[in-house]
């Protein structure tokens, strides 16, 4: 599977049922006072929750900055769009480790040209040699 597949196919994810509930729940939750959207902090505590994590200071600037300014904070709408979009880019982050990890055979955390033409061979063995060193030598793609 080429990369620009993996995120083709992670922009037609949706969220299961259960998990949309889970964002609502957490959204509730973190709106303590009942206001109807989230404050900055309020939003950082949200992230934790989903995600494990605490936000950078230029992640949560650039979530407040995207927030309607007659509004003082993120609306639930809002909130669900940005926790979508995280989980598709988490869920594409996977699925590129779990593919770079299936080419790096000796877990070295890079891939050898060597390393890159034998996971050609075994998925697309029709491809020209030519082809696969283009895609090497262009690397700066994937990253």
């Amino acid at each position: 599977m080429f990369f620009s597949e993996a995120r083709a196919r992670s922009r037609t994810w949706e969220a299961s049922p259960s998990e949309h509930r889970m964002w609502v729940e957490v959204f509730k939750a973190c709106d303590e006072d009942h206001k109807g959207y989230l404050s900055r902090e309020d939003f950082k505590i949200a992230v934790v929750m989903l995600f494990g994590y605490k936000p950078s200071k230029i992640e949560v600037d650039s979530v407040m900055s995207s927030v309607n300014p007659n509004t003082s904070g993120i609306l639930l709408e809002g909130f669900l769009n940005i926790v979508r979009k995280k989980k598709e880019a988490q869920r594409y982050r996977n699925e590129v480790r779990h593919i770079f990890t299936a080419f790096d055979t000796y877990y070295r955390g890079f891939l050898t040209l060597e390393d890159f033409k034998k996971a050609f061979r075994q998925v697309a063995p029709k491809l020209p040699e030519r082809t696969v060193l283009e895609v090497f030598s262009n690397r700066e793609t994937f990253m």
